[in-house]
Order: C-alpha cells, then sequence, then structure tokens
C-alpha cells in the first residue's frame, strides 16, 4: 500500500508538470494495474461580473482491486478541492455509467484532485466526463484527446441536460477541443442557441452513445 502510494504520488508531480507545459494534452501512465490520466471538463465561472465558459483539467487515479468490497472514490482537498455536489454527481455517474455499460464498479478505488490551488468545483456538469473517463480506463480504451462532454448521467443511463451549454462550447472551442458532446435535452435557462453551430458539437443522449463518441468507435458506426 505505501508502495502504490509512493508511485502515485510521483505520478502526480509528472501530470502536473505536463498540465504546466500544455494544459490541453491527455497524459495516461499504467503502474501494474493503477492508472492516472488527465481529464478535461467544462463549467463556468465569472470574469467582469458575468457568467462565462471554462475548460480545466481533473487529475483520475483508477485501480482495480482484487477483492469486490464496493466503490471507494476519494476526493483529494490540495491543490483544489470539489464541492460537496460534485462528489456526489461524480460518484453516481461512476455508478450509472457502469451499469449502462454492464460491468460492475464494486473491484474499483478511484481517487480524483484538482490540480490548481485554491479551485473549487461545483456542480454537477463535469460528472459524465468522468464517468465515462472512469470507464474508459476500466476497459483499457482511451478517450480521445481533445474530446469533451459536458452533462450527468440519470440513472437509467441517459445524459441529463445541465445549464451554460452555450459558454462552455464557447471556451472549448477557444481551447481547441475537437468534440464536444452536449445533452441532446437542452436546458431551458439557455434558451435558444444554434446547436449547428460547430461540426465540432454533437448532441447524445445516452451513455453508449457518448461512449462512442467519446473514444471515436462510433465511426462509421449507425445509432
Amino acid at each position: 500500500m505505501a508502495v502504490r502510494r509512493h508511485a502515485g504520488s510521483l505520478l502526480v508531480y509528472i501530470l502536473l508538470w505536463l498540465l504546466a507545459c500544455s494544459p490541453p494534452v491527455i497524459f495516461a501512465q499504467d503502474l501494474d494495474r493503477e492508472k492516472a490520466q488527465l481529464i478535461p471538463i467544462l463549467g463556468l465561472t465569472k470574469a467582469q461580473g458575468s457568467a462565462v465558459g471554462a475548460v480545466t483539467y481533473l487529475l483520475l487515479s483508477f485501480y482495480e482491486r482484487e477483492d469486490r468490497r464496493g466503490l471507494s472514490v476519494e476526493f483529494g482537498s490540495s491543490p483544489g478541492r470539489f464541492s460537496q455536489l460534485s462528489r456526489i454527481a461524480i460518484e453516481q455517474a461512476i455508478r450509472h455509467t457502469a451499469q449502462a455499460m454492464d460491468l460492475s464498479p464494486d473491484g474499483w478505488s478511484i481517487t480524483l484532485s484538482v490540480p490548481y490551488p485554491g479551485l473549487t468545483v461545483y456542480g454537477e456538469s463535469l460528472s459524465a466526463m468522468v464517468g465515462l473517463s472512469v470507464v474508459a480506463l476500466a476497459k483499457g480504451d482511451a478517450i480521445t484527446p481533445y474530446h469533451v462532454i459536458t452533462g450527468f448521467v440519470t440513472p437509467d443511463g441517459h445524459i441529463g441536460p445541465v445549464g451554460g451549454v452555450p459558454l462552455k462550447v464557447k471556451a472549448a472551442q477557444e481551447a481547441r477541443m475537437r468534440r464536444v458532446l452536449i445533452p441532446e435535452e437542452a436546458d431551458a435557462a439557455d434558451g435558444e442557441w444554434d446547436r449547428a453551430l460547430s461540426p465540432q458539437v454533437s448532441p447524445v443522449g445516452s451513455v453508449r452513445q457518448a461512449y462512442r463518441a467519446l473514444t471515436e468507435s462510433d465511426q462509421g458506426a449507425e445509432w
């Protein structure tokens, strides 16, 4: 256990160095059965009193245990931290995504941290990205770099609507994300906006559809 924590700490420093050098890069490392990855998330922040979209990154560590004593999710409290709502939404998303993909999370140990000093992550719109990234690590697949989703995961395996999508899409485009997945069902608070404004924006309705799009296993597939 101590050796695994030591290896994980070294990996954190490597990933944070990569993040500082080139934020859009996704880096994954396999240490025995432990895997870690930087994943992008879309959110909202304030700039000069107005809401604006933002692209930030989380450090996700995944370890598959030999026992089946239940899902374990730990949230780092430094450099940044997660709000209580985000913690609940993330754990639910992991469970719902695993169920939708016919997987059991009972042997999974997951650690998440925010690699930005003083930053607190709020809301649930990041949870679909976390849940899908966890499942990709569990399956040995890879989320395609510069691909991201905003939304939460419902108990029946759908991608639920979230607010601020037009601002998040704009931020993703400015960050040169190549594909931005958004919920098929729009949040009423977002009003009317042109979803076809960019070919990089793809509405998705289900976990399986989102997974195929994020891993690009949807190329040539019929939905």
